[in-house]
Order: C-alpha cells, then structure tokens, then sequence
C-alpha cells in the first residue's frame, strides 16, 4: 500500500514570492502592459500569478515599444522557465540580466534590467488607464481594466501665458513620465513645446496674476504660469507635477550616492 503524499506547504514560496517586491499578487495581463508601457523603460519587469494553472506564473518585460509575456512554471522545487531550471526566481533574473531573453513573435532581444516594484509610490490622484495607452498597447480602453493602477498620468485643458507677449491662450497639455507636453488643442498630433521635468526647480501656486486658479512651474531660464477652471483642478496639477519633482530629486540623490559609495 503506497503513502499518500502530502503536498508541500505553500508558506515557503509566498515569502519568496512577498520578498522579491516586484511580484504582482492580482496584477492582469493588460493592467500589467499599461503599467510597463507607461512607467517602464526597455529590460524593465514584473511578475504575476497566471490565470492557466495555480503553478504558473507569468514574467512579464518591456521591450522597445512592446511588453512581453513568458511562462514561468513552480514545479514545487525550482522554476521552469523554457529549457531552463533555476532554483529561486532571483537566480532566473540574475541569469537573464546577462542572458537575453528571445520575444516569441519579433525575436526582439531582452534584457532584465529595472524590476518594476510592487509598492510603487503614487501621488495622491487616482486615475483610470487613459486613452493613450490604450493606444501604445493596440487595444481599445474597454480592453483595459477600469481600476488599473495609477500610472502618475494626467491630461487636459489649462490656460498659458505667453512668453513675449502676455496673454492667455488655452492649451492641452498631458503629463507622462518626466515630461511635461502642450499643444494646440486636443486634436493636435505634435506638441507646441515639450517640457522636461528634470530641470524644474519648483511648481507652486501663483497669485501674482490677475486670474484665479493660477500655478506655475519654475525653470532655469523661464516660469511657466497656467490657470485651471477650478481650484480642485488647480489642485490636482500641483499635486501631482511636485510628486513627479519628488521622484525626480530622488533618482539624483540615489545615483549620487551610488557613485559616492
């Protein structure tokens, strides 16, 4: 009469699975498309529990303008990942760092680079995945999940002073990574000026002007001032262009002090 063999405890793998930080527990396929293609840059990657089997997983990683998807399977001793074994899922990015990885349809070359980190500081503001990105992942936004992450994006109609001549024009502008865009109007394909976040030194309400709901955002050789319809819009401006300067000083201090150590 054979034993019955009991099942290995499942504890083991989910403290290395917490204790990675870039596993996404809940994360779906075009949530984590959205979430690279806008955040990201090219070798960066998450993981995420596959919705085929209760022992795959599925690695998801930005390459170029596309993200891939490869099956990584718990055999309940190591991790299958193609032809490969490796015995944690550290040593699997640890050899793909090295090791490009072959996307399926375009054979593009990737590397593991930027671990895209579960606890991802947010700004305050919550937003649904907006139509752009719709547009970078080939997919309508009802293909996407309505209560994606905040992806720290934000678009619409402010009011811009000009810069000789001071008047007051409305403009459509979006805010996406690190820059800072505006055009003509909402139609507009090619933006007016592109603005880099990385040289501004500060964003702030302004009540110089005659004009309510005013802001401005200061930069080496010029201050940019804008006006929302409402304060709250006003507002959410603010909050989320001084979380971006946050992320941005950030990335500098921890460069300098990898360069320093």
């Amino acid at each position: 009469m054979t034993q019955r063999r009991e099942p290995r405890p499942a504890a083991p793998l989910d403290d290395e699975l917490e204790a990675l930080g870039w596993y996404h527990d809940n994360l779906t396929r075009h949530a984590a498309e959205a979430l690279l293609l806008s955040n990201g840059q090219d070798g960066s990657y998450l993981l995420r529990k596959s919705n085929e089997r209760e022992d795959l997983y599925s690695l998801s990683v930005r390459g170029k303008d596309s993200v891939k998807h490869f099956h990584v399977e718990h055999t309940g001793t190591s991790f299958k990942f193609g032809f490969n074994e490796f015995s944690s899922l550290k040593e699997l990015v640890m050899h793909f760092a090295n090791q490009p990885l072959i996307g399926s349809e375009t054979g593009t070359l990737i590397v593991l680079k930027h671990p895209y980190p579960r606890e991802v500081e947010e700004p305050s503001i919550y937003e649904s995945v907006r139509v752009h990105t719709a547009m970078q992942t080939g997919r309508t936004e009802s293909d996407l999940v309505p209560n994606a992450p905040s992806l720290g994006t934000k678009e619409g109609y402010l009011i811009k002073q000009g810069k000789i001549v001071k008047n007051w024009k409305t403009r459509w502008f979006t805010l996406h990574r690190n820059e800072l865009k505006y055009f003509k109007d909402q139609t507009a394909t090619e933006p007016i000026r592109a603005l880099d976040l990385t040289e501004c030194s500060a964003v702030q309400f302004d009540y110089s002007q005659e004009r309510v709901n005013c802001f401005c955002l200061v930069f080496p050789l010029r201050t940019y001032y804008l006006c929302a319809k409402t304060g709250i819009e006003a507002d959410e401006w603010i909050k989320i262009l001084r979380w971006k300067l946050s992320q941005i000083r950030k990335q500098v201090d921890q460069r300098n002090a990898a360069l320093s150590s």
